[in-house]
């Protein structure tokens, strides 16, 4: 079968590769839309990552051109429109799971860069400065730490903190028998109480924005907010006050809302227009990385397995384990 396979990079390249004998895929480094749709001609499906726009659309399209079945090698399926795929016919299926560990761990690293501020003593030491000033941080033990989402990576990264010695706070409108081992409290009193917060939930309706200017009005000043989750759960141009108001003590983001036209890709040599991006850059007590919390090779190799399984099902005809509707 042939797979057009969008927004590939070389280690996608590298790994799928291997599978060449059984699915033809077309590895295109361009992200999925309508001006890029058709490039799927002649293929009965599609490989496409949290970036690729799956809107009506574009649906519409790639159904014009032959597509059947949307493989996302993720998890996140909010850019695709479902209830177009399935007036279309067009069937869906994710990654639900591959390493949880993986942004787990970002998460805790990134919490412990801006704490320990170990990325500006970095710079400091190779240029032959071992001053201490403005380096200080604070135990993470003792500290309350809220998460949202109780789902595989929210409760790695419960079991981390756990670990640290901090009191963990977990807010889930369905939380897990896992997760009731932790202090289950509502969002107001996780707003309230956490010195630090991450975020591990779906971006739904109702988490868009999750963070907007009342609820970081209504959250502990100086706390830590940590964001490996999705863009939208935080309004970005709200956490910019919040910042400069002190609000916000450290910012940690591994998403970005309108990250779609500059992560994955080398924007080194060009100018980036996004104000807002730029602006939350100048910050020393923000720190940003590109999507990279699920990199890793564990997670790779599940993404790879998970997605070929997919791919297999639809192919045979058979039960579709991990496929997604609009009444999921």
């Amino acid at each position: 079968m042939k797979v057009a396979f969008y927004s590939a990079k070389e280690y996608d390249k590298e790994l799928f590769g291997e599978q060449e004998g059984e699915y033809d895929f077309l590895f295109l480094k361009d992200h999925l839309g309508e001006e890029t749709a058709a490039l799927a001609q002649g293929c009965r499906a599609v490989c496409v990552f949290v970036n690729d726009d799956l809107s009506r659309e574009v649906l519409e399209h790639l159904r014009q051109v032959g597509v059947e079945m949307v493989a996302l090698r993720c998890a996140g399926f909010n850019n695709v429109d479902l209830v177009a795929a399935a007036e279309l016919g067009i069937v869906v299926a994710r990654v639900p799971a591959y390493s949880p560990h993986a942004v787990a761990e970002h998460a805790v690293a990134m919490l412990l860069t801006l704490n320990r501020k170990t990325h500006r003593a970095y710079n400091r030491v190779r240029e032959g400065n071992f001053e201490l000033n403005g380096l200080m941080g604070f135990d993470l033990v003792g500290k309350t730490v809220g998460v949202f989402g109780s789902g595989k990576i929210g409760l790695a990264f419960c079991k981390i903190m756990r670990g640290f010695g901090c009191e963990v706070l977990v807010c889930d409108p369905f939380p897990s028998a896992e997760a009731k081992q932790y202090h289950l409290v509502e969002k107001e009193e996780l707003f309230e109480r956490s010195d630090i917060v991450s975020l591990h939930c779906p971006l739904l309706e109702e988490t868009h924005h999750l963070y907007d200017e009342a609820t970081f009005a209504r959250s502990k000043r100086g706390f830590t907010l940590i964001n490996t989750g999705r863009g939208g759960l935080v309004n970005a141009k709200a956490a910019i006050e919040a910042l400069k108001s002190g609000q916000i003590g450290y910012l940690a983001m591994d998403v970005y809302e309108e990250e779609k036209d500059y992560f994955f890709d080398d924007q080194s040599s060009g100018i980036i227009q996004d104000d807002v991006l730029m602006r939350l850059m100048t910050f020393p007590n923000v720190l940003i990385t590109g999507h990279q919390g699920f990199f890793t090779k564990e997670a790779l190799e599940g993404i790879v397995e998970t997605t070929l399984e997919n791919l297999r099902s639809f192919t045979l005809g058979g039960e579709m384990r991990h496929a997604v509707s609009a009444d999921a």
